[in-house]
C-alpha cells in the first residue's frame, strides 16, 4: 500500500514538472502565445524564406502566411490585427534558447 502510495505521489509530481516546462510563453503586442507555437511559426518562416525569398522585408508576407495551414491556430486572431507582419516579424526574431531559460523579456512563465 506505501509502495502504490509512494509511486502515485511521484508519477504527479513528474507530470506537474512536465507540465509547469511547458508553461514558457511569449507576449507580443499585449497577446500571449506558447513558447512552442512561437517554435513552430520560426519554422515556417524560415522555410518559406529558404525557398527563395531571401529579402527580409519580402521574407512572408503575412496574408500567404496566415492563410498557411501549418501556422499554429494561436496566431489567427493576430493575423487579423493591424499590424500583423510587425508582429510576426518581431515572433521571428525571438531567440527561443534564451526564452527557455526566461532571459528576455518578452517570455513568461518559467
Amino acid at each position: 500500500m506505501k509502495a502504490a502510495f509512494v509511486t502515485i505521489t511521484l508519477l504527479v509530481l513528474v507530470l506537474a514538472l512536465g507540465w509547469t516546462s511547458e508553461a514558457v510563453q511569449v507576449e507580443e503586442n499585449g497577446q500571449i502565445f506558447s513558447l512552442e507555437a512561437v517554435r513552430r511559426l520560426q519554422e515556417l518562416m524560415r522555410s518559406r524564406g529558404s525557398m527563395g525569398q531571401q529579402n527580409p522585408r519580402h521574407r512572408a508576407s503575412t496574408v500567404s502566411l496566415c492563410a498557411d495551414p501549418m501556422l499554429p491556430q494561436e496566431f489567427l486572431p493576430l493575423c487579423k490585427q493591424r499590424g500583423a507582419s510587425a508582429s510576426l516579424t518581431r515572433l521571428d526574431m525571438v531567440p527561443l534558447d534564451v526564452c527557455e531559460i526566461c532571459a528576455f523579456a518578452a517570455c513568461t512563465g518559467c
